[in-house]
């Protein structure tokens, strides 16, 4: 993909849409981001929106169905979600929306601490190949990829998107 892809632009655009959401509702959200991508992007909107409860932290990684071939990442970081979910309403953030199973994984994480009110899904980026009936709520940019091509968000300082060549 030639075209830079301005991670800025998307974050501000998606703040816009989530203010007009908060703004609508009765109550404030809550906010969490999935470790490590969906984090660096939440911890940017959740300074953008202003908003007062802590944000929370997901590592999915005990919960995701390919645990057993993927192994355990050698620094695995516990979740911190320093607030009730329960009767909430959160903002569930991550960074590339793809097959669908990092977002099984982080529901079922978040039910395991309790019982939500509602939980919208924030994207940074949402690619092709949905493999679960999952879709974002708010997308940044929608991109179609080729089956070797993947996406990556480097950060956390300066966020920049990659498109990488599997081999």
């Amino acid at each position: 993909m030639a075209s830079k892809i301005d991670v800025d632009a998307l974050i501000g655009n998606i703040t816009a849409e989530l203010k007009a959401r908060i703004e609508a509702g009765s109550e404030e959200p809550i906010m969490i981001g999935i470790h490590t991508g969906g984090l660096w992007v939440a911890e940017r909107l959740h300074k953008m929106l202003g908003l007062k409860q802590a944000l929370g932290a997901l590592n999915i990684s005990f919960y995701r169905d390919d645990f057993s071939r993927m192994g355990m990442h050698p620094q695995v970081s516990p979740s911190k979600l320093p607030f009730s979910v329960d009767d909430k309403h959160i903002i569930l953030v991550d960074d590339v929306l793809y097959t669908g199973r990092t977002i099984r994984a982080a529901l079922n994480e978040i039910f395991d601490y309790g019982r939500p009110a509602s939980v919208i899904l924030v994207a940074l980026v949402e690619r092709s190949g949905r493999e679960l009936p999952i879709e974002a709520s708010i997308v940044g940019k929608h991109i179609s990829l080729g089956s070797h091509e993947h996406i990556k968000l480097n950060g956390p300082d300066v966020l920049s998107l990659s498109i990488i060549e599997a081999l």
